[in-house]
């Protein structure tokens, strides 16, 4: 109760900022990226006497962020209780170029916390609608703390490098208006990134190949990478390797009528035995364990494109995004992904911090059967989201997010015991948001 507090107390504390740093934002921009006064820096702690300035320009950075939710069931679903939760994140990156070393190298290392719990499994929808309590583990009854990254990537030219390490692999499948761990645009998984992809683990053991067509990674990008299937954001990875994933991804930026877009195609292969989503009784009476799929496939495609661009060249308006996917369903049931909405950025005047975005999602399920002698069950149907948030930036360090969603559960009932079976219906779920950017 004194946690979820956290989240009144500072929005009571700080509404009273919002005119005062809406003209400010701009300012907070400079060659010294961490500084400026109080209300429009872009961080709450600022430029630490100038050192912070100092390190980032000799290559060195040190970002945080802290993001609580609270969120709950209000009509619908299979529980109406609210949930509170939170998680912590904090990122060092050094460019040994910018240090004196040698060029083309960078570091990344992240450790990642969360606590308390979600509405996640509250919903009856196969899809999380709060991604930011997934990381780095699903939360449950007690506190999480790991390492998903701590990777190494060295540019051979200025269009070639390589990577290897601990990678943590939710910067794939990237689009401006519905990406991210759910702490800055939507909470829902679905439109954060594909959800035929989640074979991958969050947290892997990887190599690969990255290449840059155009020298500049924003407008062109390329990936290939190996990864462990086995990886877990709280183990380093040696001792339990089986089984590899091959991903390749490619993003590039267009310019279609002007305005700016991306468009990214990504496909994997696993070679992965997994446990089959379908199973037999007689199976597993006769071999004493359940029945097993021998690797899986998927592929994504996601776009983003810009309507209208107050200013050229900013990624500032309104613009549309949208996702497909498809998998061969098993082990993720999840067989074809479909997602579009509405993304803006800085539209009201003077509020370019400001982001918003409406959007719908459909998963086609590939559905789970048992198969016993005389009958056969099947668990989950076709499911479906809508969901729309307006993410207020009350100061560059100060975001305030209300969410609204309404989820089509995919799993048909809830079954409380061998008597009690009871019908799941759509779900209206309300959150808030509270990030602050250390």
């Amino acid at each position: 109760m004194m946690r979820r507090s956290v989240i009144v107390v500072s929005v009571i504390v700080l509404l009273g900022m919002f005119l005062r740093t809406s003209a400010g934002a701009e300012e907070a921009a400079s060659a010294d990226p961490y500084s400026g006064d109080f209300f429009t820096r872009s961080t709450l702690s600022g430029d630490w006497g100038g050192a912070r300035n100092d390190l980032a320009q000799k290559g060195i950075t040190f970002d945080a962020n802290v993001t609580q939710i609270e969120q709950g069931v209000v009509g619908g679903g299979k529980n109406g209780s609210w949930e509170y939760g939170g998680r912590a994140d904090i990122t060092g990156n050094l460019d040994t170029q910018k240090l004196g070393l040698w060029p083309g190298g960078f570091l990344k290392v992240e450790l990642e916390g969360n606590w308390s719990d979600s509405v996640n499994g509250k919903t009856g929808g196969l899809v999380p609608s709060n991604t930011n309590q997934l990381f780095p583990l699903p939360t449950g009854d007690g506190d999480n703390v790991a390492l998903p990254n701590l990777s190494f990537a060295q540019f051979l030219s200025h269009y070639v490098g390589v990577t290897a390490g601990k990678l943590e692999t939710m910067g794939g499948d990237a689009n401006n208006f519905a990406h991210g761990k759910g702490d800055t645009q939507f909470f829902n998984l679905g439109f954060n990134i594909n959800p035929v992809a989640l074979t991958v683990p969050y947290s892997t053991l990887g190599a690969g190949v990255i290449g840059l067509p155009t020298k500049d990674p924003n407008e062109a990008i390329v990936s290939f990478l190996v990864l462990s299937a086995t990886g877990k954001a709280s183990t380093a990875g040696f001792d339990n390797i089986s089984g590899a994933i091959f991903a390749g991804e490619g993003r590039v930026r267009t310019g279609f009528f002007g305005l700016t877009g991306h468009q990214l195609l990504g496909a994997l292969y696993s070679n992965k035995p997994y446990i089959s989503v379908d199973q037999r009784l007689s199976f597993v009476l006769e071999n004493r364990a359940l029945a097993k799929h021998d690797g899986t496939w998927s592929m994504y495609y996601n776009f983003d494109h810009y309507l209208y661009q107050p200013k050229e060249g900013v990624e500032q308006g309104v613009g549309l995004f949208g996702r497909f996917g498809a998998s061969d369903g098993d082990p993720i049931p999840a067989q074809y992904f479909y997602s579009a909405g509405v993304g803006g950025k800085g539209l009201i005047p003077s509020r370019e911090l400001d982001e918003c975005g409406i959007g719908y999602y459909y998963s086609s399920i590939n559905n789970p059967t048992f198969q016993a002698p005389f009958f056969t069950r099947s668990f989950l149907r076709d499911g479906w989201g809508f969901e729309a948030y307006y993410n207020v930036a009350l100061t560059p360090w100060f975001l305030l997010t209300p969410d609204v969603q309404v989820i089509g559960p995919s799993q048909k009932q809830q079954i409380v015991n061998l008597r009690d079976r009871r019908s799941i219906g759509t779900a209206t779920v309300l959150g808030l948001r509270l990030q602050l950017v250390l």
